[in-house]
């Protein structure tokens, strides 16, 4: 190999290094050599190889590779080659940090080896051993990074199901400390870019804000940002939205830190009425929250409904227990199908809670109507201020309430006026739909689209467009979950009980 030859040759070994790393400079050397051309460990096992000949497989040629990487390593030779009927395999340790096995490149060539291949391949090693101690590095960063963003997401996951104390003890070892009150923000990144969006958000927040990769969605990020006077603190979704094009944030009211799933479902809904706007940014509107006007009655009734599922004893020790069951409700409730992502389990295994839990309460999880009941005495057992009265001693128990009831009161039917208000605001003699029918058959179809555009003489697409546009005027995702057609039915019911009061 003449001088001028062999600078290009390193010249070219090292914009491949840069650019594709040890993977291209293999496929290089590969074609080089007209064979197969892989990275082993100490033990034989290939890391990575590649192979352009067509007479040998890739299989056969690193079952070779192996064979003479074992008799390197037992020689503990610096370099070792062999010849195996027609081909020859060359083998050369790479260099590595002290007490540290480094890998071993291995090339297999049919004979006669191609011109200057033993000083290619001794020129090569420098560059591939660079490359694959940065690659190591690399996915070894990337380790640490999922293992925290794990340990974060399970910080989350201990907050939405009330979990505090676990949660700050979690929480202390990552840093920032929880903070209280708190102000939920949902990020949605633009394809491919949600690392680059945390890196930005945690330097707008100073490291203050809790930043999670949402498990559920992967294009959303959630932050659980420090309310309170701080302007900046305030304006971090704002802000976000405006330092990144594509990015749409959506933002709740501030909240006690215990109340964090208030806090995700209001900035989720927030995010539906930002996709809209042209700043890409909206705050959860001023709402009263359901659970907290049930009273007295409403806390008893929704211990009562849900009692047969907390009291649940599994029958075998693998089996979920009651608390489990009850987690994989309420996120099956919010998430729908996206459930599995969020308690990392098999659809299968969903299912199979799904149909316990349905005939441990004796209820249709497919119906609107019982999704919407359990979802609201979910609500109710993990909001703490709900008031909950004792019967006195000796007296006999009351009457079991039914949902009706609790949406008899004058509380809740001012609740199910404010929830159904903007329909009425926005309809005009202009509007060939009235949002009202297009929303109760919605409902009545059990939210499908396509029963619904059946129903209203529609296609599946405009069905899809008057909810979208019911989502601006409601300031409430529908389409996606979490979505408002628990709270939305709730409150059609509400009216309905008190019309047919009326009626009487």
């Amino acid at each position: 190999m003449r001088a001028g030859e062999r600078a290009d040759d390193v010249l070219r070994m090292y914009r491949l290094a840069r650019s594709g790393g040890s993977q291209e400079l293999l496929r290089w050397v590969s074609g080089r050599a007209e064979g197969w051309a892989g990275l082993l460990d100490g033990d034989g096992t290939v890391l990575h190889g590649v192979t352009r000949t067509p007479d040998r497989t890739g299989v056969e040629a690193a079952a070779l590779a192996t064979e003479g990487v074992r008799e390197l390593t037992s020689l503990g030779a610096h370099s070792f080659s062999f010849d195996r009927g027609p081909h020859t395999a060359l083998l050369f340790p790479l260099d590595g940090p002290p007490n540290v096995s480094p890998p071993v490149l291995a090339v297999v060539a049919p004979r006669p080896l191609p011109d200057g291949l033993v000083t290619l391949l001794s020129d090569v090693a420098l560059p591939l051993a660079m490359c694959w101690a940065a690659e190591t590095v690399e996915r070894k960063r990337r380790r640490v990074d999922l293992a925290e963003s794990r340990n974060r997401e399970a910080v989350l996951h201990l907050l939405m199901t009330g979990q505090l104390s676990i949660a700050h003890q979690v929480a202390g070892a990552l840093k920032p400390t929880l903070p209280d009150p708190v102000r939920v923000c949902v990020v949605e990144c633009p394809g491919g870019r949600r690392d680059e969006v945390a890196r930005i958000c945690a330097e707008l927040s100073g490291g203050r804000s809790w930043i999670v990769r949402c498990p559920v969605y992967a294009r959303h990020l959630i932050l659980v940002v420090p309310a309170g006077p701080d302007a900046a603190e305030q304006q971090l979704g704002l802000r976000v939205a405006d330092v990144v094009d594509e990015c749409v944030v959506g933002a709740s009211e501030d909240v006690p830190l215990s109340d964090t799933a208030t806090g995700y479902r209001q900035a989720f809904h927030a995010l539906a009425v930002a996709r809209g706007l042209p700043t890409r940014h909206a705050r959860f509107g001023s709402a009263q929250e359901a659970a907290l006007v049930v009273g007295a009655a409403g806390a008893q009734w929704a211990d009562a409904l849900l009692n047969p599922l907390l009291t649940h004893l599994p029958r075998r020790s693998h089996d979920p227990g009651s608390q489990e069951l009850a987690a994989t409700l309420s996120s099956w409730l919010a998430f729908s199908s996206h459930a599995t992502q969020h308690l990392k389990i098999h659809r299968n295994t969903l299912a199979a809670r799904l149909r316990l839990i349905g005939k441990l309460l004796g209820v249709d999880l497919n119906r609107v109507a019982d999704q919407a009941a359990l979802d609201l005495a979910l609500r109710i057992r993990a909001t703490p201020t709900v008031p909950r009265t004792a019967s006195p001693a000796g007296a006999k128990p009351a009457p079991p309430h039914r949902l009706d009831d609790i949406l008899r009161g004058p509380a809740v039917q001012e609740w199910a006026a404010h929830q159904l208000h903007p329909l009425t605001a926005s309809r005009s003699s202009r509007t060939a739909a009235d949002p009202r029918t297009t929303l109760r058959t919605w409902l009545e179809c059990e939210a499908q689209l396509g029963p619904t555009a059946a129903a209203l003489g529609i296609s599946v697409p405009g069905a899809r467009k008057r909810l979208a546009r019911l989502e601006s005027i409601l300031q409430r995702a529908l389409l996606q979950t979490p979505s408002a057609r628990h709270d939305l039915w709730l409150a059609f019911r509400a009216l309905d009980v008190a019309g047919a009061d009326a009626a009487r």
